[in-house]
C-alpha cells in the first residue's frame, strides 16, 4: 500500500542551482510527463517525472533521493513548466556558474557556493541584491506548495 508523502522545501541554494539550470538551457521537457536535465559538469543526466494532474513529482537526483527535499531538476522543470514564477534575466545572470565544481571546492558549505556565485553575477554587472531577492521569492512561491512524492523513485546516476 502506497502511502502519501510531500516534499520538504529544498535549501535556497537548489534554486541558484536550478536558475543556472535554465540558463544554461540544460533542461530538455520530454514527452509522457517527463524531462532530463543534465549536470552542470555535464557528466550526469537526471530524470524528473510528475503525475498527469501535476501534483505528484519525482527526480532521480541526489538531494531528491536522498535528502527528501526538492532538488534543483525538479525547481527547474517545475519553473519551465509555469508552475513556479521565476526572472528569465535572473536565470540567464546565473548561466554558466560550475556548481559541482564550487560545492566540491566548499565542501557542500552551499552559502560559500552562493557567494561565489554572487560575485560573477556582480562581474557580469548585476546586483547581487537582485538575484537574491528573486531567489527568496521563489523559496516563499515553493514553500507554500504542497507537492506529492511519487512512488517511482530511481537511484541516482553514478
Amino acid at each position: 500500500m502506497y502511502i502519501m508523502s510531500f516534499w520538504k522545501s529544498p535549501p535556497k541554494a537548489k534554486i541558484y542551482e536550478a536558475l543556472s539550470a535554465i540558463g544554461d538551457r540544460r533542461v530538455v521537457i520530454g514527452k509522457n510527463r517527463s524531462a532530463e536535465v543534465t549536470s552542470s559538469s555535464g557528466e550526469k543526466k537526471y530524470i524528473v517525472k510528475w503525475s498527469e494532474g501535476e501534483k505528484g513529482i519525482t527526480s532521480n537526483d541526489n538531494a531528491s533521493y536522498w535528502q527528501g527535499y526538492l532538488g534543483y531538476p525538479i525547481l527547474a522543470v517545475l519553473m519551465l513548466r509555469g508552475k513556479v514564477r521565476y526572472d528569465k534575466d535572473v536565470a540567464n545572470l546565473l548561466s554558466g556558474i560550475p556548481w559541482k565544481s564550487l560545492n566540491t571546492k566548499f565542501r557542500n558549505n552551499y552559502e560559500k557556493a552562493i557567494e561565489a556565485a554572487l560575485d560573477s553575477v556582480e562581474v557580469k554587472g548585476a546586483t547581487r541584491e537582485r538575484v537574491i531577492d528573486e531567489v527568496d521569492r521563489i523559496w516563499d512561491e515553493i514553500s507554500r506548495m504542497r507537492l506529492e512524492r511519487l512512488p517511482d523513485r530511481r537511484h541516482p546516476p553514478k
